[in-house]
């Protein structure tokens, strides 16, 4: 769509004497494929936004691209060549396949991005796995751009949590990642106004930072079995990661001490009342009531934000950044970006996201009120195995994990990053709606109708003039646009909405026109048509981490 958008900006610069020109996509296709706010004119030629719309509908005369400009209220309205659109996006889809929609922004150009970065102190609950399939869904994109992303997870490997869980497992044989929660729960409940348990936690957290070496074993065992279970979990999900960076490195190494004496030399870096080593933070609007960061311990042990500040310079020093964050976390890392900026640091770029919630409310690992994704994986398989015993009298165990699987993804991802999601078992596996299955079987539906026929390349695509070929054809040319803004705004969802509208829109053209039964030359347009579609739709679930089945 660049030639079209190029051929409407040459018309605007010229008739409106404007460099920078934002257009719009109208929300009805018949309103036009492309909008002009005339708003921006109104105050230099002094006239009303409507008027200026009248105008520049006048000056307009149709090209080999765009064939009309309407004037609609203040808005100026754009309609391209329905033919020219047919034959360069299909073309297009079908030339570049699983590259199509990428406009290689990203060629040449790094990014580091940190996401999931769980406490290894337990299984992963289906609140903090939105962290992972964002992430995940987010590296794609940026590669599917053009860039070399490297995936990092941040392990806090030598904080109080995983004391807790080293002190809880003493006493236990064989402990194992299947019983890491219950250890955890147990040892937190017993701390609750057990001072000398308290102190048992800091005892063992100041000999690790002294770099004992028998407790930094048993750190060591725990922390390994943990992230080798949380890593399966989510490899069975299509989800990895690059680098795993543990914070302990940043302990040991002295790396935190460096990190105090450039903090120290900001000015802002003070001794407070309690003998800690404490950032003063005024001037930031932090929105907190005391804008201090306290970075240690009385007895000078480093907390986790001073680990965490130190981490942050690391990864800033080898390319651009990207973490994902849970929004409960939102006002500690603008402290963190706070601290990189007082040593005139470049901050991540942050992507926030809320809560995935249970009909009782927010989950808590502390708790012990929530969703393992280990079992939800788990009921999720089971369902999508009992729909496709219902389907076709039999069950593919690989199959089954393809519907069950995205069915997970798909239900957490389509809802944009800031909005909380609700814990819902029976829509995200329901082959109705906006869910993953919905979508995989407009994928399975094409596959099957294009089983029984040939392409033909040759296909006159000037025939396709109905109004749902028309819709499908301007969503098709679309996606790239589509993607852009996603891997801009750091967002999603963006993709989970489109892939679900063309599904959605080739459905509603499947029940209108029967396809295989239409006249030889428009059946092999309507063909071409489809198999543009059924790339495009394959194409913007990878991006998610979804893949697709050719029988459903």
């Amino acid at each position: 769509m660049d030639e079209f958008r190029e051929e409407i900006a040459k018309f605007l610069k010229k008739e409106a004497k404007l460099e920078n020109i934002e257009l719009e996509v109208p929300p009805n296709p018949e309103m036009g494929d492309y909008a002009f706010p005339c708003f921006v004119l109104a105050k230099e030629w002094k006239k009303s936004p409507n008027d200026i719309s009248k105008e520049l509908a006048n000056k307009f005369r149709p090209t080999k691209l765009v064939s009309e400009a309407k004037s609609l209220g203040p808005y100026l309205n754009f309609f391209v060549s329905k033919n020219k659109i047919a034959q360069d996006t299909i073309n297009q889809v079908l030339k570049q396949k699983g590259k199509y929609g990428s406009a290689n922004v990203g060629k040449n150009k790094k990014i580091l991005l940190e996401h999931t970065s769980i406490n290894p102190n337990a299984s992963p609950h289906v609140g903090r796995a939105r962290n992972a399939m964002i992430g995940d869904s987010i590296a794609r994109i940026l590669r599917f751009q053009g860039y070399k992303v490297e995936v990092h997870y941040f392990v806090n490997n030598v904080g109080k949590q995983i004391a807790m869980l080293v002190l809880g497992a003493e006493s236990k044989k064989n402990v194992s990642f299947g019983n890491l929660l219950e250890i955890y729960i147990e040892i937190n409940k017993k701390m609750e106004g057990n001072p000398e348990l308290e102190k048992q936690v800091f005892e063992l957290l100041n000999k690790l930072e002294k770099n004992d070496k028998e407790i930094r074993k048993k750190f060591e065992n725990v922390v390994k079995i943990c992230i080798d279970g949380q890593a399966k979990i989510f490899s069975e999900l299509g989800i990895k990661y690059d680098v795993f960076d543990y914070e302990s490195k940043y302990l040991w190494s002295k790396e935190t001490e460096k990190t105090l004496r450039k903090l120290e030399k900001t000015g802002k870096l003070f001794i407070d009342g309690f003998n800690r080593w404490v950032l003063d933070q005024k001037g930031y609007g932090l929105g907190v009531k005391v804008p201090v960061l306290v970075l240690t311990r009385a007895d000078g042990t480093a907390l986790y934000p001073l680990r965490d500040i130190t981490y942050h310079i690391d990864k800033i020093s080898k390319s651009d950044n990207i973490v994902v964050f849970g929004e409960d976390h939102k006002s500690y890392s603008e402290q963190v970006f706070a601290a990189l900026k007082e040593l005139e640091l470049k901050p991540p770029r942050a992507v926030y996201y809320s809560f995935v919630l249970l009909q009782e409310g927010k989950m808590s690992t502390r708790k012990g009120n929530l969703v393992l994704l280990s079992d939800f994986m788990k009921e999720a398989l089971g369902k999508a195995n009992e729909e496709m015993k219902k389907r076709y009298g039999k069950s593919d165990e690989n199959e089954a994990k393809v519907i069950a699987y995205g069915a997970v993804k798909y239900g957490i991802l389509r809802v944009s990053p800031e909005k909380n999601v609700i814990f819902d078992w029976e829509h995200a596996l329901s082959f109705e709606g906006e869910t993953a299955p919905y979508i995989q079987y407009a994928y399975a539906r094409i596959s099957s109708i294009l089983a029984k026929d040939k392409l033909n390349p040759k296909a006159d695509l000037s025939l396709l003039k109905e109004k749902e070929e028309t819709e499908l054809i301007r969503l098709l040319s679309n996606f790239p646009e589509t993607i852009l803004k996603s891997s801009n705004d750091l967002k999603p969802h963006l993709i989970a909405s489109y892939t679900y509208s063309l599904a959605q829109k080739f459905n509603e053209y499947y029940h209108a026109h029967n396809i295989l039964k239409s006249d030889k030359k428009i059946k092999d347009a309507r063909l071409l048509l489809i198999s543009a579609v059924r790339q495009v739709i394959k194409n913007g679930l990878n991006l998610l981490g979804i893949e697709v089945l050719e029988r459903m």
